[in-house]
Formats: structure tokens, sequence, C-alpha cells
């Protein structure tokens, strides 16, 4: 039995495909078990195999091609208090990504310092982008680093200013933290 999706593995194809297929419909391992008639505990090896397998293809095409990229940092969890953003205690940082009408990049940082997020950016925006931020201190100097521009968003004064803003990755924010 040649699997040629899975080395050593002691499942054929059409049954790979079959668990592949019940994997894409969002079918638990448990009742994926029962239907194909393997153990859930080889399901659930599969299952996190084929859920590895796409993180490492997603971060291998995720670098931006040139063109307007909107960053933003935001704070997900933790207890307001009377405080938001930064100062509320227990919450996490993330840091977002947006080419504009493209795709979305996100990543859990353990902080929002130059130190921790230019790197990222050097990493996924293509040099000769646009980028637009809010006004963090942190990116002062982004256009050394090659980028085209460097547009900074008044969030206090005026949202949207000619092409100046970024919307696409508040919205996408606040969705992901409400969804």
């Amino acid at each position: 039995m040649v699997n040629k999706y899975l080395k050593q593995a002691h499942i054929s194809e059409r049954k790979f495909k079959q668990i592949l297929k019940y994997f894409c419909f969002d079918i638990d391992a448990t009742t994926t078990s029962k239907l194909t008639g393997i153990s859930r505990n080889s399901i659930n090896k599969l299952f996190t195999q084929i859920r590895v397998h796409v993180v490492e293809i997603c971060e291998e095409n995720s670098i931006f091609a040139v063109g307007e990229i909107d960053i933003d940092e935001s704070y997900f969890g933790g207890k307001r208090k009377d405080k938001r953003g930064r100062c509320a205690s227990g919450n996490t940082p993330v840091f977002g990504m947006l080419k504009r009408g493209d795709k979305v990049y996100t990543q859990i940082v353990k902080n929002c310092s130059k130190s921790v997020l230019m790197p990222i950016i050097a990493d996924k925006a293509s040099k000769g982008s646009v980028i637009f931020s809010a006004g963090f201190k942190i990116y002062d100097g982004i256009v050394d680093y090659g980028y085209k521009e460097h547009f900074r968003v008044k969030q206090s004064e005026c949202f949207v200013v000619d092409n100046n803003h970024i919307i696409g990755l508040k919205i996408f924010g606040n969705f992901a933290k409400f969804a």
C-alpha cells in the first residue's frame, strides 16, 4: 500500500483523501473515526499533521508584494478596569498587517516594541511598499528600512484623509475580537 501523501503510513490514498475531506468539512475526529473505521488517536495525529502543514504553507506564502500595506497593533483579552489598550492588565498584544485588496497577516507578539515589530515588517512586507500606520512612536524611521513612503494616521483628529487610513485592519481586528 503506497500513499504519496503520507510516507510510511498504513492508510491508503483513498482513505487519506476521505479523511482530508472530513477535515475540510470541519468534522471532528470522533465522527471521522467512526466514518472511516480508523482509530480516533490516528485521526487526531493526522489532523494535527494537516494543521501543521497548512501553517507551513501559509507562512511560506505570506510575504506581501509591493503595494499599500496597513500596519497596526492591537490588544486582545484582559480585564478592562477603566483602562483600555496597552494599559489594561492581562492583554495579549497582536500585530497585524493588511495589504489593501489582498490578504492579512497577524502574529501574537511578546510586546509591541520596535525591536519586536520591525523584523516582522521587514520579513513580511516587500521593499518599495507604501506603509500606513497609526501614530505609534515605534514606526519612526520605517522609510529607512527601504519602504517607499510612510503615512501616519492620526486617529484622534480624523480617521480618513484622502487615502491615508488603516480602516481595513481596524475592522479586521474588531471582527477578530468579537468572533
